[in-house]
């Protein structure tokens, strides 16, 4: 066993299962207890801690963690001084960047956020709230909420900034969207005292380029057919491949195989034109991982 442990924030809450699938991809099983906050992994080199989103890059710059995984909203929330090792571009619902927005009841007289001069906002993003206001020139009264920040206006506050993936809940509370504070995407995050040291280095870009891997390969897929050499020009002219595809020489000198990666949406239409085009032997296979 490794004498060098490598101390690794997994954030608590939506994002959590999120992150341990992708880990799961990229080749770490990380398991949760419930009636503790430190997770396993299969890792010995590896030491987890769930932490929330929140509170992980304020860990990491003060160096109790080395590295962890967070929103670039929470970086921006606390102000951390950490180093940014890769944008990880995953949350807990889809592959788009989360939004944090400003937002009123359907029904407000408020139009712009100039209008918020001297209003009361209430919001979990406190800095950030404040940042954008100082932006716009605007002096409001900002409010930390607690949770259920969409029910607050109007009675509680006059607006909200609330983060949003499909803005499906603020549709639910009779809210308005006036304007886009941010956009956040998950950031895998890392003490700059840790990446002093060579070991730790490693460790977290080794890391890094495992869980990009995986998100690369998403939506892909590889395929495999065999063409005669004749009909290659045409074949590969009408392939939209991620890269130019691999071709070989087979024991028959006028065929050769073809291996390329596609994007797996288009290949119910491109299967039949490839067979259309002379390609025999297709197969369609997964993709887990792509490194350039």
């Amino acid at each position: 066993m490794s004498n060098n442990i490598l101390k690794l924030g997994i954030p608590a809450g939506s994002l959590q299962e999120a992150t341990a699938e992708l880990f799961k991809k990229a080749g770490y099983r990380i398991t949760f207890s419930s009636r503790s906050y430190y997770p396993t992994i299969d890792d010995d080199e590896i030491e987890c801690l769930l932490i929330r989103a929140q509170e992980m890059a304020r860990y990491v710059e003060n160096g109790i963690l080395d590295a962890g995984i967070t929103g670039y909203d929470w970086v921006c929330e606390t102000q951390a001084d950490v180093h940014e090792v890769t944008e990880l571009v995953f949350s807990k619902v889809s592959r788009r960047p989360v939004r944090w927005v400003l937002c009123v009841p359907n029904d407000s007289p408020i139009q712009s956020v100039k209008d918020l001069q001297g209003k009361c906002i209430a919001t979990e993003a406190v800095g950030l709230t404040k940042a954008y206001l100082a932006k716009h020139g605007v002096e409001a009264d900002v409010e930390f909420s607690w949770g259920a920040t969409e029910v607050k206006p109007p009675r509680l506050a006059d607006a909200i900034v609330e983060v949003t993936e499909t803005g499906s809940s603020l549709r639910a509370n009779n809210l308005r969207i006036l304007d886009e504070v941010l956009q956040s995407t998950t950031r895998f995050i890392a003490n700059k005292d840790s990446l002093q040291d060579p070991w730790k280095q490693q460790k977290i870009d080794n890391i890094a380029l495992m869980l990009q891997s995986c998100l690369a390969a998403e939506g892909k897929v590889g395929l495999m057919m065999n063409v005669r050499r004749g009909d290659l020009p045409r074949i590969l002219e009408g392939l939209p491949a991620l890269k130019d595809p691999t071709v070989a020489s087979l024991s028959d000198p006028d065929w050769v195989a073809v291996n390329t990666i596609i994007e797996e949406s288009i290949v119910r239409t491109i299967i039949p034109e490839l067979r259309a085009e002379g390609a025999t032997g297709i197969v369609e296979f997964p993709i887990s991982k792509i490194i350039d």
